[in-house]
């Protein structure tokens, strides 16, 4: 018959005054560590909710570049995409005059970036996206029900009738719409129909970019208002179609749209440079000051992405596949892929 064995309780007793000061040196240590690992940790998950990607665009870049936004924030947890809309030319100036930093800058003319921003701000712009010029209104616009392709420069000077426009040396809709007018002067052969509709109103109704005057359309303040396709379709807006030979869409008419010349602001004060009519084409860049690059990058190259090319096309903005850029050298790697040169 086995005898069962108590179990032996040992307690260490701390008598020894060395030994316990050690102990206590090593155990403080170790809870040391174990914060400071914690504190890192908590460091890093602070620095990552944090992050801000920081987005000038165009005005029409809106809500296409909303849902990308979107889509970019779930796949990169932790990241805010903090997107500016402007008037293409005074996004520009943001980080150019303003020296603001910014992440991804993309313009509704990617000629802004080539005179507003390169070589100085910026290495590379790609072509990423195309639109066309339209006529948007309401249902309560004046001579709603009688506006139509043929008919609507008439309909635009008539008594009573009032629309708005936006101004040519903030935004690239502003100087286009002048475009559209000297186009259309070629197109009917009516002798001074541009000048006519450009001193309309005599300027009260010019904004520094086209989305600013949607609240005055849909308020009824104006009847009509040049502006891209794709923002009356955004918008939900009626729009009159134009025809080719004036709506800047068509790469076969581009000679005839060169015969559009306007003057804007140049990058100095007192300075003008010359832009003429050429196919409506975005761009986008990224800028020698960003402070998040690589986060950039990723944004950039969602945009150029199939994914990318799904929104634009959604939301009635072409997209140029493979986009298209002249500084193809310069191109980080991570974009080529999606890059071609002209």
């Amino acid at each position: 018959m086995h005898q069962a064995i108590a179990p032996t309780h040992v307690r260490i007793h701390l008598t020894n005054l060395p030994f316990r000061r050690a102990f206590i040196a090593i155990l403080a240590l170790s809870l040391l560590v174990g914060c400071g690992e914690k504190a890192d940790d908590d460091d890093a998950a602070a620095q990552k909710t944090t992050a801000t990607l920081t987005v000038f665009h165009a005005g029409s870049l809106s809500i296409p570049f909303r849902e990308l936004s979107e889509l970019f924030e779930t796949q990169h947890p932790g990241v805010t995409v903090l997107a500016e809309a402007a008037g293409s030319r005074d996004t520009a100036r943001k980080v150019s005059d303003l020296h603001r930093p910014c992440d991804v800058l993309g313009s509704a003319d990617y000629k802004v970036i080539e005179n507003l921003l390169m070589p100085e701000h910026a290495d590379f712009n790609i072509r990423f996206a195309t639109n066309e010029m339209a006529i948007a209104y309401t249902d309560d616009s004046k001579m709603a029900d009688t506006i139509n392709t043929d008919n609507w420069t008439e309909i635009l000077l008539t008594d009573g009738v009032i629309f708005g426009r936006a101004d040519p040396n903030s935004d690239p809709c502003g100087y286009r719409t002048v475009m559209l007018f000297q186009l259309a002067e070629q197109h009917v052969g009516t002798s001074g129909l541009a000048k006519r509709l450009e001193d309309a109103h005599d300027g009260r109704y010019i904004r520094p970019k086209e989305t600013d005057l949607l609240a005055l359309l849909e308020a009824g303040e104006i009847d009509y208002l040049p502006i891209y396709r794709s923002v009356a379709t955004q918008h939900d807006l009626k729009f009159v179609t134009l025809p080719d030979e004036v709506n800047l869409k068509n790469a076969e008419f581009a000679d005839l749209y060169s015969t559009a010349v306007i003057q804007v602001t140049g990058k100095k004060p007192g300075e003008f440079i010359t832009r003429a009519g050429a196919p409506i084409v975005y761009g986008v860049t990224i800028p020698k000051n960003a402070p998040n690059r690589d986060l950039a990058l990723a944004y950039v190259e969602l945009l150029l992405s199939p994914e990318g090319r799904a929104i634009m096309d959604r939301n009635g903005q072409m997209p140029i596949a493979p986009a298209v850029t002249t500084e193809l050298d310069a191109v980080p790697d991570e974009l080529k892929p999606y890059c071609t040169s002209p």
